[in-house]
């Protein structure tokens, strides 16, 4: 393959007009930050989330009023209550019928594909508000979607879709029962006894539901207990002894907002399996329908989470301080001191998480993860150079304590789970790629003390074991074809629905995992750019933008300009550019050390050698033996090339406005899809600075890591 080497001047026009580019999208994303000096984003609108909450909301409904020979309890539905319920199932049903696809079914959000799982969730919620008295789906979109269904296996391809994992598959299933369009036989009887275990116990117990799943575990169980098939007399009487004690463990990881995890259909579940056994009574059920009250959208429609504010707030922390130009006008003491509030400092009720963690949002249903940990870590590296030295030493021990708090989550293999070390039964509780190398990143950034030195807090020692042994699993967990495999972000357009660009971005930024896997993850990357310069995507992604300027007037309004050729995503390139600016500055790093005048790198043709490429990193291309500084200054002219197609890109799409049309690649929990309105902003951000530096003429080494 012949390769294009990038003249000088190319590359000299590029960075002009990508520091004009770069200036826009940092002045969109300060304006995004609130009054309180964070960010707080705009989850996508949820057809399932606001089926769910529609199906819960109309369960209440259907169970809550007493029979007319019992007194009215004290916490009751009121009429008016009743009128609230009606007015807001309306609403959701209303949003609900703007929503089915041209196949006839329905997808997570306004960008989505038709599935199965929430075409069966709109159906039975259209089943549940018409025994209410709210209009359904017209007769014709009912026969439209029930074609859908049928083309997609019926309860068969409902199970297909999530195999042996019933965390998502059974909730469904028990919607459609409480809905009559099962019978609640068909609902598997979910151990919901195991609950009255301490938390420590879990993960030896083989839950048939993930970790952050138990009251979805404890409600549906309970109500497949009381309305479906009797079960075996001693398992029978285990289960009726446990009714009380579960519920209390219910009550327990509720937190004060109602929500649990902030999620509208985890929380709906509950709702509604209690609310189908007649105790709509009951503090949980009052205080989840709290949470999905005060959660509704404008235009009836609920989103898949409240919000993620931690994770937006870390993320754009990083994106503006990628800038060589960042004056760290984002900063505030206010940004620092509600940074440092969001670190949870007592065991988490939900999960039994020790102190130290960050969950994703600053609300009370948050619980610490792997992922945001390592974000908020990051971000108060960053920040410390612009606090007074109280606020610096806050932000030390929070380090400290983070990064203490993700050594005692790793998991036996290396690598990282989300919210509990242990569990590996199922797809969501496994290690994976996306966490390990944030929390690597995250993990090189912890103030210690050397490792000979005596004193309080860690050492260096205690971090090097965990990280080799993080390494290990991502050179184990590599792709044939280069690419790592994420959890938590997938790609709508691929069969397999995965994500290898974010997976493969994520662990090329993270850095140290050896020469000859980064060269053939940057190979991977290199041969995905697509023929608009571009990376990821799919063929909807062009189709669904015009989708939306026909139907959403905001994005009417928006009016972005949709190429012929579109086909890649602005947040999947986003990734890669930042990724192979990377490589890129930790090139030069190593330049620098050795040769402090080499320069920004240069392109051009050199002489070949035998020897691949491939043994660099993908930053030279079969070059002759020679020192560090020539190697690392004659940077791959391939790489060169993608990246500043990749550029140009981006560049393109602010000028279209398409940085505005967020695009969902963001897995929710058991593969519900959403987009978030910051991310194409935060990514672009962040890979139009990383490059700014990467080709700066003088090379900083004080670069975001």
């Amino acid at each position: 393959m012949t390769t294009l080497f990038p003249s000088p001047t190319a590359i000299d026009a590029t960075r002009q007009k990508c520091r004009q580019t770069l200036d826009r999208v940092r002045r969109e994303l300060l304006q995004a930050q609130n009054d309180a000096g964070h960010w707080t984003g705009r989850l996508a609108a949820s057809a399932l989330s606001t089926a769910t909450a529609v199906s819960a909301m109309a369960a209440v409904l259907q169970h809550g009023e007493p029979q007319h020979s019992e007194p009215r309890h004290s916490d009751s539905l009121h009429p008016r209550q009743h009128e609230s319920l009606r007015s807001l199932i309306g609403q959701g049903m209303e949003y609900l019928r703007g929503q089915q696809n041209d196949d006839g079914g329905f997808g997570d959000t306004d960008r989505s594909h038709s599935n199965i799982a929430t075409s069966y969730l709109v159906l039975s919620a259209s089943t549940l508000a018409e025994t209410v008295g709210q209009r359904p789906l017209p007769s014709t979109a009912i026969d439209k979607l029930q074609q859908y269904i049928d083309r997609s296996g019926g309860l068969e391809g409902l199970r297909r879709r999530y195999g042996t994992d019933k965390t998502f598959v059974v909730p469904i299933m028990n919607n459609m029962a409480i809905a009559g369009l099962i019978s609640w036989d068909d609902v598997a009887a979910l151990p919901f006894e195991a609950a009255v275990f301490p938390q420590s116990m879990y993960r030896f117990l083989q839950m048939p539901v993930v970790s952050y799943a138990i009251p979805a575990l404890v409600a549906i169980g309970q109500a497949r207990h009381f309305l479906g098939r009797r079960a075996f007399a001693p398992i029978r009487l285990i289960r009726s002894l446990s009714v009380q004690r579960t519920l209390s463990v219910l009550e327990k990881m509720q937190p004060a907002s109602g929500g649990y995890l902030e999620a509208t259909p985890l929380t709906a579940f509950v709702v509604m399996s209690l609310a189908a056994t007649g105790r709509c009574d009951l503090p949980v059920v009052r205080n989840g329908l709290r949470f999905l009250k005060e959660s509704m959208l404008d235009g009836g429609c609920w989103p898949i989470d409240t919000n993620l504010a931690t994770w937006a707030t870390s993320l754009s922390i990083h994106a503006l301080s990628c800038d060589p130009e960042d004056d760290g006008r984002w900063y505030s003491e206010r940004l620092v001191d509600w940074h440092l509030g969001c670190q949870h400092l007592t065991r988490h009720p939900f999960t039994g998480a020790e102190p130290g963690g960050w969950g994703w949002t600053d609300l009370t249903g948050a619980v610490p993860d792997s992922d945001d940990t390592p974000a908020a870590i990051l971000a108060l590296g960053l920040m410390q150079p612009h606090a007074d030295e109280r606020r610096r030493h806050q932000m030390h021990d929070a380090m400290i304590r983070g990064g203490c708090w993700l050594l005692r989550l790793q998991n036996r293999n290396g690598g990282w789970p989300t919210f509990c070390r242990g569990w590996g039964k199922l797809p969501f509780d496994r290690s994976s790629t996306d966490l390990t190398a944030h929390a690597l990143r995250a993990l090189k950034l912890i103030p210690c003390r050397p490792t000979q030195s005596r004193g309080a807090g860690p050492s260096r020692a205690d971090f090097q074991r965990p990280e080799r042994r993080a390494i290990r699993f991502l050179k184990r967990q590599q792709q044939p074809d280069g690419s790592w495999m994420p959890l938590w972000f997938g790609n709508q357009d691929r069969d397999d629905e995965s994500n290898p660009i974010y997976g493969t971005a994520k662990v090329l930024i993270a850095g140290g995992i050896g020469s000859r896997p980064e060269a053939a993850a940057c190979d991977y990357l290199l041969n995905a750019q697509n023929p608009d310069g571009g990376w990821g995507g799919g063929p909807s992604v062009a189709e669904k933008i015009r989708g939306l300027i026909d139907s959403d007037p905001e994005y009417a309004s928006i009016a972005p300009e949709i190429p012929d050729d579109l086909h890649s995503s602005v947040e999947e390139t986003a990734l890669a550019v930042e990724a192979l600016a990377t490589l890129i500055l930790r090139t030069r790093d190593q330049t620098e050390s050795a040769s402090p005048q080499s320069g920004m790198p240069q392109s051009g043709p050199t002489p070949s050698n035998p020897r691949s490429d491939r043994t660099n990193a993908g930053l030279t291309e079969q070059r002759p033996e020679c020192s560090a500084t020539v190697c690392s200054a004659a940077v791959n002219d391939a790489v060169l090339a993608a990246i500043l197609r990749g550029v140009e890109f981006l560049m393109q799409s602010v000028e279209d406005r398409r940085h505005q049309v967020a695009w969902p690649i963001g897995f929710y929990f058991a593969k519900l899809w959403y987009h978030e309105r910051l991310y194409p902003l935060i990514f672009t951000t962040a890979a139009l600075g990383k490059f700014l530096r990467a080709f700066n003429e003088e090379h900083d080494p004080n670069w975001p890591r």
